[in-house]
């Protein structure tokens, strides 16, 4: 575990315990199965997170975002749903996008929707037989979708898809900075998840 990372321990019936870790890292350069890419519906890169994973993973990633067919007009994952992708030039195997919501004031399904994109991915990982998996804070840039109530949408749908099945086995939280951090573990608390 990576200094100040903190251990969220799931209560699972299985020997192999299921953890969700948050760690404050740089989610391009994390040895895992996959990543999640906080994407636009069209896939085809962006700013923040997005733009600086379709940079890490190099100009093949966009070409296998590309090769997603459009649901609709510019539309290659709608929000609350995930694609999944190689990796490419990154240390993770695959790229899972998903297009969090816009935050209007929480009344127009923001919190369903982000629910979805984290349930949307780990269902992904598991059909991909995916066992560590890493989310940046999905909608909590550009898109201002506040953190303490993202953070509590996002343990609360990752420990319920987990608590499930028990895979993925490794779920890590990555921030960017210490604030998304500390948001993360405030929502452990509040959700009454153990931390280690």
């Amino acid at each position: 575990m990576t200094k100040g990372a903190w251990q969220v321990q799931l209560g699972c019936k299985s020997d192999a315990a299921a953890m969700i870790e948050i760690i404050q890292a740089d989610i391009t350069t994390l040895r895992v199965d996959a990543i999640v890419n906080a994407a636009n519906e069209s896939l085809l890169g962006g700013g923040g997170v997005d733009g600086a994973i379709h940079r890490a993973a190099g100009p093949r990633l966009l070409e296998a975002c590309r090769a997603h067919s459009e649901v609709r007009s510019g539309i290659r994952c709608p929000t609350g749903e995930a694609r999944i992708t190689p990796g490419f030039d990154l240390p993770a195997r695959h790229v899972i996008h998903t297009v969090g919501p816009i935050w209007h004031g929480g009344d127009r399904g923001e919190p369903d929707l982000l629910s979805a994109c984290h349930r949307n991915a780990v269902v992904l990982a598991r059909e991909h037989a995916i066992d560590s998996i890493a989310f940046p804070a999905i909608s909590c840039g550009v898109y201002g979708y506040p953190r303490d109530a993202a953070a509590a949408v996002a343990l609360a749908a990752l420990a319920e898809e987990q608590h499930r099945t028990h895979t993925p086995h490794r779920i890590l939280l990555c921030a960017f900075d210490r604030a998304m951090a500390e948001a993360w573990q405030r929502a452990a608390k509040r959700l009454h998840v153990e931390v280690a």
